[in-house]
């Protein structure tokens, strides 16, 4: 007859020997979090500058305000987009998997081809989006100019942009995409825009908190 030896104890003394100890209070962080009436975690550290700069790409906005400085043309984005967008977006932004141009005038049918030029409201997202993801198999080593050129060659697929575009932040910010007029600028949702009432309230809406608080 066989019989199941308990094995709990000796885990737990090997969980207890081999756990680290907890780290130290970081005493003058929290003693300088608790003067500006911060909650006293003591966790993590302050970052640097550095590592704020390395997470904060964002370089969306319309205006091209955020766009970092560099350039590139149809003919250098042609390059890049040649030796790492082929395999996924095809030679002419066609596919096979990720469609990137034509679809003009789809949007209303039963057969949208949401693409940079039949959907995407601005050319700034395009550099943007370029900049954190692209190429999907390895992102973020494009140099600036080298998303600034693939970005000109996209445009320039979708019919948007000549053949000898320069884009920059300047450039870039300035082109006009064919479906920016059917966006809304905006929430237009009207209760999103209501201020809450905290005191004071209207007869009408107390009532019927107290109503469903009952």
């Amino acid at each position: 007859m066989l019989t199941l030896k308990p094995i709990l104890a000796p885990t737990l003394a090997i969980f207890v020997c081999c756990t680290p100890p907890a780290p130290a209070l970081r005493h003058a962080e929290v003693a300088e979090a608790t003067a500006h009436g911060l909650p006293k975690y003591a966790l993590g550290e302050t970052p640097t500058a550095q590592q704020i700069a390395g997470w904060n790409i964002d370089a969306s906005a319309p205006d091209g305000s955020s766009l970092p400085p560099g350039s590139g043309s149809v003919s250098d984005g042609k390059q890049v987009y040649e030796e790492n967008c082929v395999g996924c977006h095809g030679p002419n932004g066609e596919g096979p998997m990720f469609q990137l141009a034509g679809g003009r005038g789809s949007l209303a049918t039963g057969h949208p081809a949401q693409t940079v030029g039949s959907y995407w409201p601005y050319a700034t997202t395009l550099w943007d989006y370029i900049n954190r993801a692209m190429p999907l198999s390895s992102p973020h080593v494009l140099s600036h100019d080298q998303v600034y050129a693939v970005a000109a060659y996209v445009l320039y697929l979708n019919h948007i942009v000549p053949k000898d575009a320069v884009m920059n932040a300047s450039t870039l910010a300035k082109v006009k995409m064919p479906n920016v007029e059917n966006f809304i600028a905006g929430d237009p949702r009207p209760d999103v825009k209501n201020t809450a009432c905290m005191e004071k309230c209207p007869a009408l809406l107390s009532g019927s908190l107290k109503n469903e608080t009952k």
